[in-house]
């Protein structure tokens, strides 16, 4: 799905839907920028990141991140400081891991949103 298929005036209502949605993530848990869009039923991932980069700084934005772990590029610090304050499941970073930062650990901090947002069932 590219960009283009959300009209631009639908934007900040998307955003909007994009962050309440990043606010019921649990602390330690995470959800990728995909499983935002096929929560919201609308959009898809490049939908998702973009509400996120131009209004997620007032929510937990690191708490919606890449399929693969890896941290946001420019952010890395800061979201690892939050991961470690929340304990997020993080796997270490292989030697030849540029820049040698872990990933969180999608298996165990990916959350489904099937539990309460005090991460309870």
């Amino acid at each position: 799905m590219s960009e283009q298929s959300l009209p631009a005036d639908a934007l900040p209502e998307y955003a909007e839907r994009v962050l309440d949605v990043a606010e019921l993530i649990p602390p330690g848990r995470v959800m990728t920028y995909g499983d935002v869009a096929e929560w919201l039923e609308s959009g898809g991932p490049r939908q998702v990141g973009r509400a996120m980069a131009l209004y997620g700084g007032a929510v937990p934005w690191w708490r919606v991140i890449r399929s693969d772990g890896v941290l946001l590029p420019g952010h890395e610090l800061e979201a690892l400081e939050h991961y470690r304050a929340e304990g997020t499941p993080l796997r270490q970073a292989g030697r030849a891991a540029e820049g040698h930062l872990p990933r969180v650990d999608m298996r165990r901090a990916r959350w489904d949103g099937g539990t309460c947002a005090d991460g309870h069932t």
